[in-house]
């Protein structure tokens, strides 16, 4: 494939996720073995900087993992627009820089939301017309191969599993993010490792009840401003940590770590995908439910066992007497078997589908060759 050059411009809405997307994408395209030129553009340096703590958060402009980052204000500087153009999200770039873009050539790609539903297929790689005769493209990542695919790096499966493989990783990682020696004894004893990273309106209290009542000994791990009222709710079964935000190499970790995990939106959804272990997915709500219909779309595809998809349900209905008797069920040694392994079969036939990364850059190769 040729060499491209990408800019892309990302408006932090969803405080982690939208950047959280933008963030691994550019990261991927500029490293091998891709190395384009990138540039990317992001209006809030400081939620950035949770997950990018190198991030300098008063800079204009600077260089991270050979990525060009640009503070997105109304005085950005004036530069000239890469061949590629990315806006994620429905974020239209400013007036004055489409204009360049057009006197440029770029290529205009709309990076759209993640989702399952079937109509996605057929719209993915549609041009969208423009009166200044840009070329304009949807770029829809997905869960098929007749999609954009989903960002995974070279060989991330391969190193989860040489990590998973030395158990002292686990030891020294969870050491790292502050987990109490008591704790970690426990954990070597037998006791669950739980991860929760959900939004506010989340049944956390019903899971919690969950786990107590199965009455098996449980670390849960919860990020530092993440449903802070949780940590009243332990008991001798269930020991609640907060642990520190941390990068996204770190955030893979906690999800490979863990026995369970509880992940929201669509950059945590993916990872906990490529954990391969058993996850609770929270999606972002919209109006009148329409979400639930998106999360309906993905269950199907998941080949998940009932009462899983049954408890993913709920929980994002925020049912809490039914969240907290499906998690009780959910975790019963067979049905725990039959989630593992299904787990693990999604994850291993999405890997067989080609990445978003390169889905997008063969995408754009063809486009820029067809004129």
């Amino acid at each position: 494939m040729g060499v491209l050059s990408f800019d892309i411009f990302c408006r932090v809405v969803d405080n982690l996720g939208d950047i959280g997307v933008c963030w691994r994408l550019a990261r991927q395209l500029a490293q091998p073995p891709h190395r384009h030129a990138v540039r990317l553009w992001v209006d809030d340096l400081h939620s950035f900087s949770r997950i990018a703590p190198q991030l300098r958060t008063w800079d204009v402009s600077q260089r991270i993992y050979d990525v060009d980052i640009v503070h997105w204000t109304g005085h950005s500087p004036i530069v000239q627009p890469h061949a590629v153009v990315i806006e994620a999200f429905a974020c239209d770039p400013p007036r004055s820089f489409i204009d360049a873009m057009s006197e440029q050539g770029s290529l205009w790609i709309n990076l759209e939301y993640l989702s399952a539903e079937n109509w996605v297929e057929s719209f993915h790689g549609l041009p969208s017309l423009q009166p200044n005769g840009l070329r304009k493209y949807f770029f829809f990542p997905g869960f098929t191969p007749n999609t954009g695919g989903l960002l995974r790096e070279p060989g991330l499966l391969a190193a989860r599993d040489q990590w998973l493989a030395d158990p002292q990783q686990r030891v020294d990682f969870l050491k790292s993010v502050n987990v109490p020696d008591e704790q970690l004894r426990r954990i070597e004893q037998g006791a669950r490792l739980v991860f929760l990273f959900c939004y506010p309106d989340a049944p956390a209290k019903a899971l919690v009840d969950g786990l107590i009542r199965e009455e098996h000994p449980t670390l849960l791990l919860i990020p530092q401003g993440v449903y802070p009222s949780l940590a009243g709710h332990q008991n001798r079964y269930v020991h609640i940590h907060q642990v520190p935000f941390v990068d996204q190499t770190n955030f893979d970790l906690l999800l490979w770590s863990s026995d369970l995990n509880f992940v929201r939106g669509e950059d945590s959804l993916v990872r906990a995908l490529w954990a391969g272990k058993p996850f609770v997915w929270q999606i972002y709500a919209q109006e009148a439910g329409a979400h639930m219909i998106k999360l309906q779309a993905w269950l199907d595809l998941s080949g998940y066992p009932a009462g899983v998809q049954a408890l993913m349900r709920q929980w994002n209905l925020g049912d809490e007497l039914a969240v907290s008797t499906e998690i009780t069920a959910a975790l019963e040694p067979r049905s725990w078997k039959q989630w593992q392994d299904s787990c693990k079969e999604f994850t291993e036939k999405l890997a067989e589908y080609t990445d978003l990364a390169y889905c997008l850059v063969d995408f754009c190769t063809q486009k820029q060759r067809s004129g």
